[in-house]
């Protein structure tokens, strides 16, 4: 299957650059290019690609917002967002978690990286590492100033395995890493993490990290709400 990639930024280079790039790979084509975020939402809508490749800084509508109005709408719930910048703050990463990205990278990457964090994305998989995620989500997500709360009661649609998952995606920890904790399959913790996404209307496993915190599932010290 080939993915189908949005670029969106307001420099003609990169996104030539990047156009380039990412039509090199067999399985990746770049159908669109967006100069700011509004039309980043609008091309989005009318070409439902399964990769934004969204920058932050834009004239008119900036990545960050574009973002955000994009994961809001149903309609669009199969396009992923990646966001590349070369502001790579806490609070960026943070405001882009909450908006709906599933990843955060620097445009410093270098080319096969790129091309797999797209491959990741698509995937529904974070791109952020297990550290990056614990440290940005304990300092701005589980701070009462910075979040929209969640009842724990959302985490009862959850069997206890699901919530046990769950718990330990935000953690930080790969499926692997979860398959080799709970003595099963890969394939058997993806398909537990997909229900919960499922279940809990996560868009990908970046926003299921955000709701672990937000349902005190996950404490700010990287510790679970689980019993021991």
């Amino acid at each position: 299957m080939t993915l189908r990639v949005l670029l969106a930024d307001d420099q003609a280079l990169l996104r030539q650059a990047f156009r380039t790039l990412l039509d090199s790979a067999d399985d990746i084509t770049v159908v669109g290019e967006a100069a700011d975020g509004r039309e980043a939402v609008s091309l989005t809508r009318e070409l439902h690609p399964d990769v934004v490749v969204m920058d932050i800084r834009m004239p008119e509508v900036d990545g960050l917002t574009a973002t955000a109005e994009i994961c809001a709408d149903p309609e669009l719930r199969a396009s992923r967002i990646l966001i590349l910048t070369t502001y790579e703050t806490d609070e960026y990463v943070a405001r882009a978690l909450r908006a709906g990205a599933g990843g955060f990278i620097s445009k410093g990457i270098g080319a096969e990286e790129l091309l797999d964090a797209v491959r990741t994305i698509a995937d529904g998989e974070t791109l952020l590492s297990p550290a990056a995620t614990r440290s940005l989500v304990a300092r701005f997500l589980a701070a009462p100033k910075d979040v929209t709360p969640h009842h724990p009661e959302r985490l009862t649609v959850l069997t206890p395995r699901e919530r046990e998952m769950v718990a330990l995606v935000g953690t930080g920890l790969s499926n692997q890493e979860i398959a080799e904790r709970m003595f099963v399959s890969p394939f058997t913790v993806r398909a537990h993490v997909q229900r919960a996404m499922s279940k809990l209307q996560a868009r990908d496993r970046a926003q299921l990290v955000v709701i672990a915190y937000q349902t005190g599932l996950v404490q700010a010290d990287g510790g679970t709400g689980l019993p021991p």
